[in-house]
């Protein structure tokens, strides 16, 4: 009898040496006469134990990681295979792991468990009840109960999902469209995962892609939608190769196509690459590059909404907005809401990333701290010096001090303290970041992927580099650096105030945080204390 061995497939196990530990366990085991099957999951999200090697036993998954290959014939000799507890690198159950147990999965429940691209796996753990559910129920009856699930986007303007669906369901479709597709609609995953410390949608497509299918399927169901894209980032490889087998078969099943489950509905699904341009994952730029075009901002109104992809009434997604749906059709928008805090319902996918000991995501439901995920999952830093500073939300997200880490993860608290919670992506830093270098970052990231459209974006900045350098670098009087600290303060005013987007919009608050709670940072800094380049000898 053959002993089942789960090694993952996804991008960040890959990049660790997954497909050759799964090559040289299946020699290894064919030269002792042991029979495996190895079976390719997806990962479950525990980044730090990766590549983490599952052997199902009759008690459960046991768990090995990080495993590399020169360690297998230890792994072998110490009974692995009939899950065995005595190697330093065994875990326990898997499922016992503290930092997957006290997780709360809603959305990441099938993550790690199931072969990504299995439909009978998918079914086998509730998979497609959610569009069946969809497929017997009025497209307004989807909709209240995406109402009354609470979702918000996950993209970062977290704005209520049941309402955008409702617009676009109640949009007219008689005006005759420019490319002629009368009464067309569209639904539009907005797969651009860009911001710094974010990996959850590529988990999602890599490691539950009929999850997505089925949420964009419903969400065509609820608008009358016939048309999908997946706008995916170009540095996914893995993600567009999964979602691309994924689609294939679940078409040939009858998840997608002309005739949805036997039912005469139909939706067509397709990938679209985007070009590696950050602005693409605002969505009215990405709509215009889904369009051939260059990805510049659309002025609103109108709204995508109403005039979206090819001037048609458009639902433009996150991925995990998306991937909430088919729990919510199938336990209803009750249970979902019973999940977080205020006006933030259900859960949210954190990532854990940057300096941090044990980096990963965390599925829990909106109102617990930041100092929760940091020191009970994240273990600290991966230094072991002092966290300093926390940013939540992406590069353009507020840099946190240690006094506000006890602020809920909820959008309305996160936002009384001028923070975000954006798409859920975490970046620690530890006692050696210079936070003066880090708003200069978020000044120069704006002016390097800003799509040029409006003044403010584009030109401000660039001089916001350029006076941060001279806050740095200045070594004059007091009157010459209150005069630049004003002329910052006024640009930060004039990119929140008058940009046409939030990439502009947003700039200052990482920016505006590093001035406020580390002001030591921006003092003029003498050669003799100026920040040592990394790889630099003390002994040179």
């Amino acid at each position: 009898m053959s002993v089942t061995v789960f090694i993952p497939r996804d991008t960040t196990a890959l990049a660790l040496g997954a497909n050759q530990i799964a090559a040289q366990l299946e020699s290894l085991a064919q030269d002792q006469g042991a029979a495996i099957k190895i079976v390719r999951n997806g990962s479950r999200g525990l980044f730090w134990l990766e590549p983490l090697l599952e052997v199902q036993t009759d008690q459960g998954r046991v768990a090995y990681g990080p495993v590399c290959v020169d360690d297998l014939p230890a792994l072998l000799q110490a009974g692995m295979l009939k899950g065995s507890q005595q190697h330093p690198l065994c875990q326990g159950l898997t499922e016992a792991i503290p930092y997957l147990k006290n997780q709360q999965r809603l959305t990441f429940a099938r993550a790690g468990i199931t072969d990504p691209l299995s439909i009978d796996d998918y079914l086998a753990h509730a998979g497609f009840k959610g569009l069946h559910k969809a497929l017997h129920s009025s497209p307004q009856a989807i909709v209240d109960t995406v109402k009354t699930s609470g979702l918000r986007g996950r993209g970062g303007a977290a704005f209520p999902t049941g309402i955008k669906w409702q617009t676009v369901l109640d949009a007219p479709t008689s005006a005759a469209p420019a490319n002629g597709a009368d009464g067309q609609k569209y639904i539009v995953c907005n797969a651009d995962e860009g911001d710094s410390g974010t990996f959850a949608d590529r988990l999602v497509m890599e490691a539950d892609p009929y999850m997505l299918i089925e949420g964009m399927c419903i969400a065509g169901l609820a608008v009358g939608a016939t048309q999908g894209y997946i706008y995916l980032r170009s540095e996914y490889p893995m993600a567009q190769q999964i979602l691309n087998q994924a689609i294939e078969l679940a078409t040939q099943a009858g998840y997608l196509g002309d005739n949805l489950c036997g039912s005469g509905q139909c939706f067509q699904l397709e990938v679209r690459l985007g070009a590696g341009a950050y602005i693409c994952g605002e969505e009215t730029s990405l709509l215009e590059s889904l369009e051939g075009k260059r990805g510049l901002v659309r002025a609103k109104p109108p709204l995508p909404a109403l005039v979206g992809l090819f001037g048609r009434p458009t639902v433009v997604n996150n991925v995990l907005s998306l991937a909430a749906i088919p729990y919510i059709l199938a336990e209803g928008g009750e249970a979902y809401a019973n999940y977080g805090m205020g006006r933030s319902r259900g859960t949210l996918a954190f990532q854990l990333a940057g300096n941090i000991a044990r980096g990963g995501l965390i599925e829990l439901a909106f109102g617990t701290s930041l100092r929760t995920l940091l020191e009970e999952y994240g273990d600290g830093s991966a230094t072991g010096q002092p966290l300093r500073a926390v940013q939540v939300g992406g590069p353009l997200g507020a840099y946190l001090p240690e006094s506000q880490w006890d602020t809920a993860l909820d959008y309305e608290a996160f936002a009384a303290v001028g923070a975000v919670l954006g798409h859920g992506g975490i970046v620690a830093f530890d006692a050696s970041v210079d936070m003066a270098q880090q708003a200069r970052f978020a000044m120069e990231f704006c002016a390097v992927e800003s799509c040029g459209k409006c003044t403010p974006c584009r030109i401000g900045s660039t001089r916001g580099v350029e006076v941060i350098d001279k806050l740095i670098q200045d070594q004059s009087c007091e009157q010459s650096r209150d005069a630049n600290l004003l002329l910052l303060t006024d640009l930060c005013d004039t990119l929140e105030l008058g940009s046409l987007c939030a990439m502009g919009g947003m700039t200052p608050n990482p920016v505006r945080s590093a001035l406020s709670y580390f002001p030591e940072d921006f003092l003029p800094k003498s050669p003799a204390s100026a920040p040592r380049l990394s790889g630099e000898n003390d002994h040179a």
